[in-house]
């Protein structure tokens, strides 16, 4: 089934669905790396599904070793024009990457949820690529997120976990919860040190890109919905787990 999926097509917009909102790069980005500092190992980096690099660009203060690891040799492209030998980037397959080196810190955010086999991926991250001391940061969309559950009592989606036909184009294979995804770590033999949610939210992304372009929406609004998400993990916009390496 992997040989079979387009990573360059699932990356464009369809015509009701962006891949990526101004609310991913501008909000998320941002208080998904405040939630990373505090627990970051000093060390290596490397990124699983850079995109087009507008993330990665948030790592170069905190690390000068950098690796990319993306699917898309379109994105690659964009990110090694805009980063030049400051960052690695490896155009594969994580099934296929073969990388020289194990990492101190690993982030996959907003990723897990389109592979095919997510326990085999991350069995590859605790095994071959998470060094003895490592962390590995995840953080995937949260099917509870209260923006999900308003759609579906709208009756646009059939049920908070439901992949909908535009998720399924950008490559989309599951919706996950906190239990689902620590069940998912768990079987890979991770070892799971902190739990948490980001960014408390009632709206869907393109009712925040609206909202980003008046003066409704303050820093000190944000701050509060990413504190409140603190309390409310499962009613954040993103889930996250931070693991270390099992088996030790």
């Amino acid at each position: 089934m992997t040989g079979l999926r387009d990573y360059n097509k699932e990356l464009k917009d369809t015509q009701d669905h962006k891949y990526a909102y101004n609310f991913d790069f501008d909000v998320m980005h941002h208080y998904m790396l405040k939630s990373f500092i505090p627990l970051f190992k000093e060390g290596n980096f490397l990124e699983l599904g850079s995109f087009k690099g507008a993330f990665t660009k948030r790592f170069l203060p905190y690390f000068d070793d950098i690796t990319c690891v993306e699917a898309s040799d379109e994105a690659v492209a964009i990110a090694k024009n805009e980063f030049g030998d400051s960052v690695k980037f490896v155009n594969s397959l994580f099934e296929e990457a073969a990388l020289p080196v194990k990492y101190d810190n690993i982030v996959l955010t907003h990723v897990l949820e389109h592979i095919d086999e997510p326990v085999q991926l991350l069995k590859r991250i605790n095994d071959e690529w998470l060094s003895d001391t490592g962390r590995f940061f995840l953080v995937c969309p949260n099917a509870n997120a209260p923006s999900r559950q308003i759609a579906v009592k709208m009756g646009l989606i059939s049920h908070n976990s439901a992949v909908t036909p535009s998720e399924a184009a950008h490559g989309h294979r599951i919706t996950y919860t906190l239990d689902t995804m620590e069940r998912d770590v768990r079987a890979a033999g991770l070892q799971v040190i902190h739990r948490s949610g980001i960014f408390f939210k009632a709206l869907a992304n393109f009712q925040w890109d609206r909202l980003l372009n008046t003066d409704i929406i303050s820093k000190e609004y944000l701050e509060g919905c990413y504190e409140l998400g603190q309390l409310y993990p499962d009613l954040c916009s993103s889930i996250l787990l931070i693991c270390e390496k099992g088996g030790k």
